[in-house]
């Protein structure tokens, strides 16, 4: 069916759905997703001074955007850059090049349980251009959002307000395992710690790992091993008892605080 599709879409182009048109199957897209699964590599800095590189294929495709699985996390308005042997038809820029190179917005992301017991990640992605906003260039922690205009029909993007609230923290010594994934390594660099405070959307832990801001991280409870969720490092600092926290965000869950206190 596939085949099929790339073949029609050789010939004639990508089926176009006009704004608010709704496509057969009722969602409303600017161009219908084709099942394409193509090969393509996904790069991001999640870090100052970390990059982690990994192939995947596509589930499907348009012109303006992707969804694939992935094995590292990542969360909604981060910047990823992908390489992808897109066909020519789908393509914004770059007609005449053998690999179709652009950055994309994180739109979504959604954890799903693989055979085997493996955590993948299904991300939703729009592309919003040749080349990312200078800003991360300078940090590439930051995440964005769409600013609510097109460019050739890529979305343009702005950098996100963080409008957290303040939540209520117990401050508690809740006994949980930090795991963060180590590619060179090929294995987890793992420490077993206690919580400063914590809420169902994060917590502080004491920690001897130096690990930066922007960095994800997997955050067990310590008395139910099966328990687990992603999180991301918003900050690393040292108090005045000279020991260092990390401060997370759970990204993908939330953790259950019923019951503690």
């Amino acid at each position: 069916m596939a085949k099929g599709i790339a073949e029609r879409t050789a010939r004639y182009g990508p089926p176009k759905i006009k704004r608010g048109q709704v496509n057969q199957k009722g969602s409303r897209r600017l161009r219908e997703r084709l099942s394409f699964s193509l090969p393509l590599r996904v790069r991001a800095r999640e870090s100052q001074n970390y990059e982690w590189s990994e192939m995947t294929r596509s589930l499907d495709l348009t012109p303006f955007g992707a969804r694939f699985l992935l094995r590292h996390p990542t969360e909604r308005g981060r910047l990823l850059h992908l390489t992808i042997p897109m066909p020519r038809q789908l393509r914004c820029f770059d007609h005449t090049e053998p690999q179709y190179r652009v950055w994309a917005l994180v739109r979504h992301v959604q954890p799903r349980l693989c055979d085997g017991g493996e955590t993948r990640f299904e991300v939703g992605v729009a592309f919003i251009g040749k080349r990312p906003p200078e800003s991360f260039l300078r940090d590439p922690t930051c995440r964005y959002e769409p600013k609510g205009s097109e460019t050739e029909g890529m979305l343009s993007v702005t950098e996100s307000v963080d409008e957290r609230a303040e939540r209520t923290r117990l401050h508690l010594p809740v006994e949980v395992v930090v795991e963060l994934f180590d590619d060179d390594a090929g294995k987890h660099t793992r420490e077993e710690t206690v919580t400063e405070n914590i809420s169902p959307e994060g917590a502080a832990v004491f920690t001897t790992l130096e690990i930066e801001r922007g960095r994800f991280v997997r955050v067990r409870d310590a008395r139910r091993p099966d328990f687990v969720v992603t999180a991301v490092v918003r900050a690393r600092r040292v108090g005045a008892d000279r020991i260092a926290r990390l401060h997370l965000e759970f990204v993908d869950g939330k953790w259950p605080i019923e019951g503690l206190g």
